[in-house]
């Protein structure tokens, strides 16, 4: 994804284009290469809240890696919004044929839909509109009521803020959560919602506060997750006391420091061993020296 093209129809929604590209911009400014650039099929673009936005005509030439995202707009129905040419739904099937992510945003899933892309995908739109991409898109798998989708490089998701969530699971899913987490707190939003799972991300769940001394800590265990870590180099680092950070760490994440590195360890193990590692060459990467506490906490989470 190292080229963002987002594809702005008239009527577009500015946070459902603004909070995925500031996610991305935010990411560059912290050092992850990414191009941002705004296509549409009209230089001039209306958004619904009335401030004209400038886009380009051509499209980029487009590789594997990098992304689509269609932005939402206002109507009183998808189906009743601004039509989308067949040249800029072929762009969006054919950038997809040859391996590459497409996303839409709320309203936005109306013209991956209408580019075939939805058909025996699971997606999601806006609750207010989910009944009509259904009917319209009877192929489509419309699950209801979740912030977002995946489903073989098409992702979408409900709509507005939704778009944050989506493009910050992108990042961690890319760099990794911790540098997601990094761009939330840039951005000064919470970095818990992860689609349907709201426990799939370990690190994102519990970063949903606003306590620097526990972020603080948080960081050196997000990038030291499977080394030891003693509570005395975790408090010093953080600049408190070893009671202090216990108790703010707690309050703030309901768990121990120690928990919260079980936590992340028992996440990366999982992603390992379903990825073909054995438990022992899972365990032994996380950071256990006894494979046996890595069984014990599968077996305490399931």
């Amino acid at each position: 994804m190292s080229h963002i093209v987002f594809f702005l129809v008239p009527g577009v929604h500015l946070l459902d284009l603004a909070g995925p590209a500031q996610v991305f911009s935010t990411a560059a400014d912290f050092g992850h290469p990414y191009t941002l650039s705004y296509v549409a099929e009209q230089p001039q673009v209306s958004t619904a809240q009335g401030l004209p936005l400038v886009a380009g005509l051509d499209w980029p030439e487009l590789w594997p890696d990098d992304l689509i995202v269609v932005p939402g707009w206002r109507a009183g129905t998808p189906a009743h919004g601004p039509a989308v040419g067949a040249a800029s739904l072929q762009v969006l099937r054919e950038h997809h044929a040859r391996g590459g992510t497409v996303a839409s945003v709320c309203g936005g899933a109306e013209a991956l839909g209408m580019a075939g892309l939805l058909d025996g995908r699971r997606c999601t739109t806006h609750h207010d509109v989910q009944d009509g991409l259904a009917l319209r898109h009877p192929r489509a798998v419309v699950v209801r009521d979740v912030l977002f989708t995946v489903d073989d490089r098409v992702i979408t998701s409900a709509g507005i803020a939704s778009g944050i969530d989506l493009t910050l699971h992108l990042v961690a899913t890319r760099h990794g959560p911790s540098v997601a987490a990094q761009v939330a707190r840039e951005m000064v939003v919470y970095a818990r919602r992860n689609g349907h799972e709201p426990q799939s991300s370990a690190m994102l769940r519990h970063r949903s506060h606003l306590d620097d001394t526990v972020h603080r800590a948080q960081d050196l265990i997000d990038n030291r997750f499977d080394q030891p870590l003693p509570l005395p180099a975790l408090a010093s680092a953080a600049g408190v006391s070893e009671r202090t950070l216990t108790r703010l760490f707690s309050r703030a994440t309901g768990l121990t420091p120690l928990r919260y590195q079980q936590a992340l360890r028992l996440e990366r193990a999982q992603h390992l061993i379903s990825h073909g590692a054995t438990m022992d060459a899972a365990a032994r990467c996380v950071g256990f020296e006894d494979p046996r506490m890595l069984r014990r906490l599968r077996a305490r989470t399931t």
